[in-house]
Order: C-alpha cells, then sequence, then structure tokens
C-alpha cells in the first residue's frame, strides 16, 4: 500500500485500470465515459479506495474541463448552421427549450425544490458533441443530411450551455453578495473581457499565432498556454473558468491554424478528461443513489424519449421525410458531459446536493449507455417502427425531396455516390451519350453535381423507401461507386425486393466480398483499385447497357492478386 500512497503510483495503477476498463467499454460498444465513470466508482471510497490525491485529481479535471471548453469555442463553426439552414437553430432551440420546460414540471411534480428541478432540466437539455460525432464518423455518416442537422444543432446546445454557465456564474455572485451592484460589475466585467478578446483576436493573435505557426509543438503550447489563461482571467473576473476558455477557442476560431491546433488538441483533451470522470465517479455517493433509481429511471425514460420526439415534430413540420427526423433525433437521446460539468458548477456554487449531483449522473450513465446502441443500430430501429413514424412527416417532404420533378425524368443510369470515382464514371458515360442522374446523403456533393447541369438527388443507399424517389422506370443501370459491403448489400436487396429489372453494378476492394455480392444477385463489380475509368472495363460496364448478359454477370477482370 506504500507504493499506491506515492501519488505517481497511484495515477500510474488507476490509468491502467482506465485503459483495462476502456477496453471492456470498446467491447461492449459504450463511450469512454461510461467505463470512466465506472473506473471512478471502482477506485473511489466505495471500491478499491486507491485515489488519495484529491487535489491532484480535482486540478487535471479543472484542466480537461478548460481544454474541453476551448476546443469547442475553436470548432465552433458558425456557416455550418448557416449551411443547414433554419433547421439547425429551431430545432436546436425547440429542444433546448421543450426539454428544459418539461423536464422542470416533471422535477416539481417528483418534489424538487425551484433551484434544483431547474438544475436537473438544464442537465437534461445538454447533448454529447463529442459522443455523436465519434458515431457517426464511425458509421461515416457525418456528412449526410441528418448527420450535419445533428451537428448543427448540437452547436447551438454548445452555444447555450456556455450562456447557462455565464448565467449560473452570475447567479452564485448573488448567492454569495446579494448586492444587485456585484451583479452589474459582473456583467460589465464581461463586456470589458469581450472588448478585450475581440482586439487582441483582430489585432494581436493572427500575428502570434503566424509567428509560431513554423513549429507545431510551439503552436499547440502557445494555444494551452491561451486557454488556460483566460480561464484564468475569467475566475478572477467572476466568471467560471468554462467562460474564459471558451472565449478562448472562439477567438483562435477564425485563424487558418485552427485545425492543426485542434487535432492536436484532441488527445489532451480526452486525456485530462478522463480525470474529470474518474473524480466524478470516486466522488458519488452510493448509499444516496438508491433513493434516486425511480427519479433517474423517469428523467431517463423522457430524454430517451421526449428529446427525439421534438425533433421528429420540428422537422417534420419544417418539410424533412421521417427517416432523416428519426435519424437526427436520436443524436439528442443522452445527457452529455455538459450535463455533468454544469451539474459540478452548481454543487460548487451551493445550488444543489451531492444527491442531485448523483441522480444527474445516473441519468447519463443510463441515456449515453443506450443511447450508443440506438444509434448504432438506428437504421434498424427506423425499419421496423417506420410505419408509426408517418405522422411526423409531410405528405410531400419538401425539403430534402424534388419527386415531382425527378420521377418522371428518362435516364440511362443511376449513380450512388457522387465522389471522385462516380464522377470519372459519369463523365466517361456522359461522352458515350448516356443519361446519368447521381445520388449522395451528403448535401454538398448533390448541390455539386447539380452546378455541373446534372440531375442529382439527396438520398440513402440504405433508406427502403428511396426508390419511391427515384425515376427507375427507363433505369437500364444502376452504379454504386461506395466500396461498403453492407450498404452495397442493402441496397442490392432493396432493388431485388422492388423487382428492378435493370443491370446493378456495385463496387468493392476485397474480391471476397465481391463474390459474396455476385452470389446475392449483382450483375457486376467494380474494383477500383485495379480498374481504370476509361479503359477496359468501360466496355464491360457498356454490356450492362445492351443487355448482354453473359459479359455483364462477372467481376471486372482487370484485377490482379
Amino acid at each position: 500500500m506504500e507504493l499506491i500512497s506515492n501519488p505517481f503510483f497511484e495515477i500510474a495503477a488507476i490509468l491502467i485500470i482506465s485503459a483495462l476498463a476502456g477496453m471492456v467499454g470498446r467491447f461492449f460498444r459504450q463511450p469512454l465515459i461510461v467505463a470512466f465513470i465506472g473506473v471512478g466508482i471502482l477506485v473511489g471510497p466505495w471500491g478499491l479506495d486507491l485515489v488519495e490525491s484529491i487535489d491532484k485529481f480535482h486540478l487535471l479535471a479543472e484542466l480537461g474541463i478548460a481544454i474541453l471548453l476551448f476546443a469547442v469555442g475553436l470548432k465552433l463553426d458558425l456557416t455550418l448552421i448557416k449551411s443547414t439552414g433554419r433547421v439547425a437553430l429551431l430545432t436546436g432551440m425547440g429542444q433546448v427549450l421543450f426539454t428544459s420546460f418539461f423536464g422542470y414540471l416533471i422535477a416539481v411534480a417528483l418534489g424538487f425544490s425551484t433551484i434544483t428541478a431547474l438544475y436537473v432540466a438544464v442537465a437534461l437539455t445538454f447533448s454529447s458533441t463529442i459522443i455523436i460525432v465519434k458515431l457517426l464518423s464511425d458509421k461515416k455518416e457525418i456528412d449526410s443530411l441528418h448527420g450535419q442537422i445533428s451537428i448543427g444543432f448540437l452547436i447551438v446546445q454548445d452555444i447555450v450551455v456556455v450562456l447557462a454557465m455565464i448565467f449560473l456564474s452570475a447567479l452564485g455572485a448573488e448567492t454569495v453578495s446579494s448586492h444587485a451592484f456585484d451583479i452589474a460589475m459582473v456583467v460589465l466585467k464581461g463586456f470589458a473581457m469581450l472588448i478585450a478578446v475581440g482586439f487582441l483576436m483582430r489585432y494581436v493573435l493572427p500575428y502570434i499565432v503566424r509567428l509560431m505557426g513554423n513549429s507545431q509543438e510551439l503552436l499547440v503550447l502557445f494555444a494551452v498556454s491561451w486557454a488556460l489563461t483566460l480561464a484564468a482571467v475569467g475566475d478572477w473576473l467572476g466568471f467560471s473558468k468554462e467562460v474564459g476558455a471558451f472565449l478562448a477557442g472562439i477567438s483562435l476560431a477564425s485563424n487558418e491554424y485552427r485545425e492543426i491546433i485542434s487535432g492536436r488538441m484532441t488527445t489532451l483533451r480526452d486525456f485530462l478528461l478522463l480525470f474529470f470522470f474518474i473524480n466524478l465517479g470516486a466522488e458519488l455517493d452510493l448509499s444516496l443513489i438508491g433513493e434516486q433509481i425511480r427519479p433517474a429511471l423517469i428523467f431517463s425514460v423522457f430524454v430517451l424519449v421526449g428529446n427525439p420526439l421534438i425533433v421528429l415534430v420540428i422537422m417534420g413540420l419544417m418539410g424533412y421525410r421521417k427517416r432523416t427526423s428519426f435519424l437526427a433525433g436520436l443524436a439528442v437521446a443522452q445527457i452529455s458531459e455538459f450535463s455533468l460539468i454544469l451539474a459540478a458548477l452548481g454543487l460548487h456554487l451551493g445550488h444543489i446536493d451531492d444527491n442531485i449531483m448523483g441522480l444527474i449522473t445516473l441519468v447519463g450513465l443510463i441515456t449515453i449507455g443506450l443511447s450508443t446502441y440506438l444509434i448504432l443500430y438506428s437504421h434498424q430501429i427506423f425499419e421496423f417502427i417506420s410505419p408509426a413514424l408517418g405522422i411526423f412527416e409531410k405528405k410531400y417532404p419538401f425539403r430534402e425531396s424534388s419527386i415531382r420533378q425527378v420521377k418522371n425524368m428518362n435516364v440511362d443510369v443511376i449513380i450512388f455516390g457522387l465522389g471522385r470515382y462516380g464522377n470519372n464514371i459519369a463523365k466517361s458515360l456522359e461522352r458515350s451519350g448516356r443519361k446519368v442522374m447521381g445520388v449522395d446523403f451528403d448535401p454538398s456533393a448533390v448541390e455539386r453535381w447539380q452546378n455541373k447541369g446534372r440531375a442529382a438527388q439527396l438520398g440513402d443507399a440504405e433508406d427502403p423507401d428511396l426508390p419511391e424517389m427515384l425515376p427507375l422506370k427507363n433505369v437500364k443501370v444502376i452504379i454504386s461507386t461506395l466500396p461498403d459491403y453492407e450498404i452495397n448489400l442493402h441496397l442490392l436487396k432493396i432493388l431485388r425486393h422492388i423487382k428492378f429489372e435493370g443491370r446493378i453494378v456495385l463496387t468493392q476492394h476485397q474480391t471476397r466480398f465481391a463474390q459474396k455480392l455476385i452470389d446475392a444477385g449483382a450483375d457486376m463489380i467494380l474494383l477500383p483499385f485495379v480498374d481504370a475509368v476509361g479503359s477496359g472495363f468501360m466496355s464491360k460496364l457498356e454490356d450492362c447497357f445492351d443487355n448482354k448478359k453473359a459479359s455483364c454477370d462477372r467481376i471486372s477482370e482487370d484485377k490482379s492478386e
């Protein structure tokens, strides 16, 4: 035990346990947040009781929160909200207001005091940008329409949570002195800080960043020091450290080196946040959590069902299809690390007690754990409940569908996937006189094709309702340039189910999967790493249009292994 009492060995032991717990969490496809809170419980007083250097864990946790808020400010891309139209702002604010209002009513009905009910309601409002971005990236849906809308209203939530922290900091100042003069001074200091940061952002920071840009190590060191400096200044002026760190991020968000800084900060942020979640788990009083199970389950059901429901309603009224609305709505079916940070701030200010902190943490564990599986299996869940979601979709979902214009078009070939490979195939087919239409789930890719004078439709190859949006009557060949085996197999099944009579040409990078798709009913498989657009394989592709089954029904022969 003498080794463990040494802070260095104490932290080393806890990091080893965290790594092992992280492996277990990944096996169950859970975010590391859940695993790290579990580690905190395991190494805390209710478990192995390894945490003795509480002050050091507190310091590392505070550094992690500051870096997190700096990273959020750094990535605050307001143009993303603009590019997704009003839906990001309206959905984001609608969900915030809905969850806060009804969450407050539920908390009051359960017997919580006004200030406690307010904290619980606000904590239920925020969803985890980090978790959602990670899950969407893993599923390769970050550029899809529902992915972009999700990120858009998560940014709105990030802005709201910072404003909430500013408000609570001012409320904390009022609690301490109860003088209106002090509140006015906090507001004035806030304006002064904004003016000072704006001046530095305009005239000083670009010069400093360019000066240090030649050395990435020096650039990252400056970014960290700038984040912590403004965090300290914010705390000194009467705000929270988080607000200062957030402003530091915003001040560098428009800089040309933003992506370099952001990329380098990710690992540091995740490492330091580990200590926040471990510290949170270690401080949980398990004897009190038993009393919170019933309200935690009620609030968890509210978050898991109510939050996606309001997104479905708002996006449906705005003219989006039920599938897009449902997939985007699942992004808010959990509370976030910000909810726990906000609760920790309330605990520090004396607004809530350990009971409520435990309640919010328990809701976080339940909703984060369950929503992860909801997002991972979102497409299967949608197919199962799709008939019941019809009430959330207008008869003509005009926002993402051009059925009236597209349905009667006369095209020879439809290409799924409008990237470089799809574009090159389209050029070759157009030179042969073929009429080409493109389909992609990335709105920007669809817009680029339309700007070139080509027909293009927003759609997802995994959407079972997609055939209703396409002019399949005269199409001779459908080509998927998407290399994902599962997506291609799903598309193949959809087309065979509706008895599509044309040829189906799919893309694969591995021959073993290519043969499986042929066995499943594909007419031809393209191997982009060994085929060359415009060379021999294009003549084989042309055979599909001429209905030469013997030539079309095979893997393209330019492969080499």
